[in-house]
This record gives structure tokens, sequence and C-alpha cells, in this order.
């Protein structure tokens, strides 16, 4: 008797949970001598928090991924400080709330995430009220994958990317300045962003004496092949809009081997270092094609 065939699966069949791949690093830079941006990497369930490493992939299957990027402010350690402040009330706060994304409830994130966000303010200016950590604060751009989208929320003028699979990068979070609102209007372009005198002038922060904050809270409904980074504005820096494309699609030969976010810091630091640079690049890996 000859073997059966297999079965292909029925036609109606759940798709399988996608899967993400990451990589993150952060450099002191050329001139600074403490590093005051603080990435993150972790996944938490309903019960557990699970560090990541600086590059993985992993299946989204029975749980959810948050990936942030901070970059304090304050001078001496305080900057170092609240940053570190900002990246441990995520990792508290956030894995009590994966109830809705197992539910599939969506309408709930963007208070979660406002919440949270309003939490890390409170405890820093709190901090703040202390002569050694006066002025201490952070931004944070945070991005939530759950198995159908990533909610990100973000106050500063760290930066979160879209890159879709079929080309182009968007920048999905506000530069909370006012030279941000004039990128954003198209009263000045990149290069004059870039070069701006009061491009590191910031309207919001968490923390640093701000009264009020209003996070930029968003979502994407990602589809494989879409790629996101994260960065501080220390990798804006040094590479232009279309070199962050570049580098993280179809980077030269010489760079292929490194990981996205290795080639991008590097790159940045070498064409300017002046201020500490961040980046973490995650991807939702295109699925193979069927032979």
């Amino acid at each position: 008797m000859s073997d059966p065939t297999p079965s292909s699966p029925p036609a109606n069949a759940a798709p399988p949970p996608p899967e993400l791949r990451w990589s993150g690093l952060t450099h002191v830079g050329r001139v600074r001598r403490n590093n005051e941006d603080t990435f993150l990497a972790l996944t938490f369930d309903g019960h557990e928090v699970h560090y990541l490493g600086k590059t993985g992939q992993a299946s989204l299957a029975g749980a959810d991924y948050v990936f942030a990027v901070s970059d304090g402010m304050g001078g001496e350690k305080s900057g170092e400080f609240a940053s570190r402040i900002a990246i441990d009330r995520i990792t508290r706060l956030l894995p009590r709330n994966f109830r809705l994304s197992a539910a599939g409830i969506t309408g709930g994130f963007e208070d979660i995430l406002v919440e949270l966000f309003s939490q890390i303010h409170s405890d820093l200016i709190e901090f703040g009220a202390a002569e050694e950590c006066a002025g201490m604060g952070t931004t944070l751009s945070l991005a939530w994958f759950t198995p159908q989208r990533m909610y990100f929320a973000h106050v500063g003028d760290s930066r979160i990317y879209y890159l879709p699979h079929d080309g182009g990068l968007t920048q999905l979070t506000h530069d909370h300045s006012h030279v941000g609102w004039l990128r954003r209007n198209g009263q000045i372009n990149e290069r004059e962003n870039r070069t701006h005198p009061r491009r590191n002038a910031l309207q919001q922060a968490l923390g640093a004496g701000n009264q009020f904050i209003e996070p930029h809270v968003g979502a994407v409904a990602y589809r494989p092949g879409d790629r996101f980074l994260i960065c501080s504005d220390g990798l804006n820096e040094g590479l232009w809009d279309r070199q962050l494309e570049e580098l993280i699609r179809t980077p030269p030969p010489k760079l292929a081997d490194q990981t996205p976010a290795q080639r991008l810091v590097e790159e940045a630091v070498h064409a300017s270092g002046s201020d500490n640079t961040t980046a973490v690049v995650v991807e939702i890996p295109a699925i193979p094609s069927a032979p």
C-alpha cells in the first residue's frame, strides 16, 4: 500500500500566529561621558515578564512583546536614572493588561498607555522635587506588539518609524517640539529640521518640570514583511531618513552580516556621535512562498 498523501490544511483554518524578529543597540557616542539612553525589549503574558536579549526571534502565540527607547535628561546621572525609572514602570504595569490582548479587546489600549505614561510622569515629578534630581526627565517611545496590531505611545523627540513591506518610511510619532511642528506642517524640510537652533527644545517630556503631558498614541495593523524602528534623537543627528530606510532594507554588502540595529547605530555614531545613540528594529518576517 502506498503512503497516503498528506492532506492540506482546511481552507478556513486560522493562520499561524505572527512572529517577530528584533535587534537593539545603544552607544554612548563620541562626546558624552555617560549614556542616558535606555532601550527595553520584553515579553509578557498574564503571569510573567521576561527580558529579551539584544537580538532574537519569537512567536506572538500566547504572549505580547514590548520594545521601547527612552532618552534621559537632567545632567550627571539624573538623566540615566530617569530613563531607567520609565523602563522599570513599564515592566511593572503593562503585564497586568495582557488579558485585554488575549481577549482581542482593542478599545482599552489607548487608556492603558495614557495611564502608563501618566504614572511615569508623576513618579519623575516626585523624584525631581529633590535638589539632586531637579529637572530630571526623559523621552519615551514605546511599541506594544499583539497578534493583531502594534500599539504605540510617545512623549518627546525619540521616534517610531514604520517601514511597510512594499516600501517607504513613515515617522509615526510627533516630535514634541516647535521645530517638530514646523516640519509636520511643511514649513521646514528635513535638512532645516536637523540644523534648526531650537531643534532640541522640547515642549513635552516625562518629568523635567512639565505640568501636563499629552502622549501621542496610535496603532498600526501590521503585515508580514513590515518593519518598525524605535530610536533616540542621536540616531537622526547622524543619518537622514533615506539612509535609515536603506540600512534597514538594502544594506551594502560590507554591512549585511550586521544586525539592523548595529548598522544604524554604528553608521550614525561614525557620521556624528555628538549624542547618545540608540536603535531598536522590529520585523514581522515575510511568510515563505509555497513551493
